[in-house]
């Protein structure tokens, strides 16, 4: 079908590109080539090797299973990514012109996080998340209310604490947010809102 001719895919990690997630350049404009999860502001989001992102790409099995009616393991699922990543523009090749660097805000954010003092609380990596995946509700004064846009995108991460409760980041340009929950996201608390200096 011309359908399938035309389908675009990240160059980085292989994700079907859509406009409501290409990155974006340092001007601000689309990129055509990178989703925003792999690429914003000009810079990839991480420095992976493509080892690397076989391995964390491919904790989304179930997402590809889902959206192509296979039922692979995890493990079958590296095999694919494996022989498919070659053909994309961030693995093949010459890659001396690619950006390679982490995104400069990573490291900010990083460090500021860190700075917040939170028992059991240390990130040494961020990536890009979709506000509607991490957008927990909490009950603050009775109500219930969700803090994150679920269009935006933030620099985030989940740790573990060792009481098998989950720290969850959310940053932005404006904001902070550290919230602490069980499995799944239950019983979701906000654990500091912290507007950031710029």
């Amino acid at each position: 079908m011309n359908s399938n001719k035309e389908m675009k895919f990240c160059q980085s990690c292989g994700m079907p590109l859509t406009n409501e997630i290409l990155g974006t350049n340092a001007d601000g404009s689309k990129n055509e080539d990178y989703c925003i999860y792999c690429y914003k502001d000009g810079a990839f989001t991480g420095d992976f090797t493509m080892e690397q992102m076989v391995e964390y790409c491919s904790m989304f099995v179930e997402e590809y299973n889902k959206n192509t009616g296979q039922n692979i393991t995890a493990c079958q699922y590296k095999d694919v990514l494996r022989q498919f990543y070659p053909t994309l523009k961030r693995w093949k090749g010459d890659d001396a012109n690619l950006p390679h660097a982490d995104h400069p805000m990573k490291k900010v954010f990083i460090e500021e996080v860190n700075a917040l003092g939170i028992p059991d609380l240390h990130v040494d990596n961020l990536y890009i998340l979709q506000g509607y995946f991490i957008n927990q509700p909490y009950n603050i004064n009775g109500n219930e209310v969700k803090l994150l846009d679920d269009n935006a995108t933030y620099w985030g991460n989940q740790v573990m604490k060792s009481d098998n409760r989950c720290y969850g980041i959310a940053c932005c340009e404006r904001y902070i947010l550290v919230s602490e929950y069980g499995k799944d996201g239950a019983d979701a608390e906000l654990v500091i809102l912290k507007r950031r200096d710029k």
